[in-house]
């Protein structure tokens, strides 16, 4: 995919679509700050609650990096964050976990196609953001944790194996349609794309 240099800030429709990024970004870690530290009360034992707690707070300084840079941008973070409240509802709703490692795998699938999807976005945008964006976007050891847990799940109950794989592929199924919604409708983030010289099949081939 061909990339074009970055636009300024002082141009409009470059400066909403950093807006847009950020503020989904943002959202993201915020609400994966919540998930985290709330499953981690359902943990089995005390070592795994303190790593996910460890987590919770790893994805919360993420969310004041993306938060810092808007306001370095002159923004609210809140304005920003506020068109993707209901989307990431939507998703929540129709994806509640059954059980705490369904809660997991669901971190996992959601939020790892996200930040892939968002780490290709920095490609389109100026060095001070793309910096702010590789280090709120960075996983922490966060996933690696989540596979050992599932793998070890899977030692103790070989019947989650065929429950898990079918929860994985609706999350995954269901974390593309509403990711790839929500950059297409947003006219700022597909400017930013189009920009960068990607078309929505090119969009479509990213997730």
């Amino acid at each position: 995919m061909e990339t074009n240099a970055p636009q300024g800030l002082d141009d409009p429709a470059y400066r909403a679509a950093v807006v847009d990024l950020l503020g989904v970004l943002a959202y993201g870690e915020l609400t994966a700050c919540i998930r985290m530290a709330t499953d981690s009360d359902l943990a089995p034992s005390l070592r795994i609650k303190a790593q996910m707690a460890g987590f919770a707070a790893t994805e919360y300084r993420q969310y004041e990096l993306l938060v810092g840079r808007l306001a370095e941008i002159g923004t609210d973070a809140e304005t920003a964050m506020q068109p993707f409240v209901a989307p990431f509802s939507a998703f929540h709703d129709r994806t509640r976990p059954k059980s705490w490692v369904e809660g997991l795998v669901k971190a996992y699938v959601g939020d790892g196609i996200a930040k892939d999807f968002y780490r290709e976005m920095g490609s389109f945008v100026d060095d001070r953001t793309r910096d702010v964006m590789d280090h709120a976007l960075d996983d922490a050891g966060t996933g690696e944790f989540i596979v050992g847990v599932v793998r070890d799940t899977l030692k103790t109950d070989p019947t989650a194996k065929g429950r898990l794989s079918l929860w994985g592929r609706r999350l995954l199924g269901e974390a593309l349609s509403q990711g790839q919604s929500v950059a297409v409708e947003r006219d700022a983030l597909t400017g930013l794309l189009m920009g960068g010289g990607a078309d929505l099949t090119e969009i479509g081939q990213m997730f």
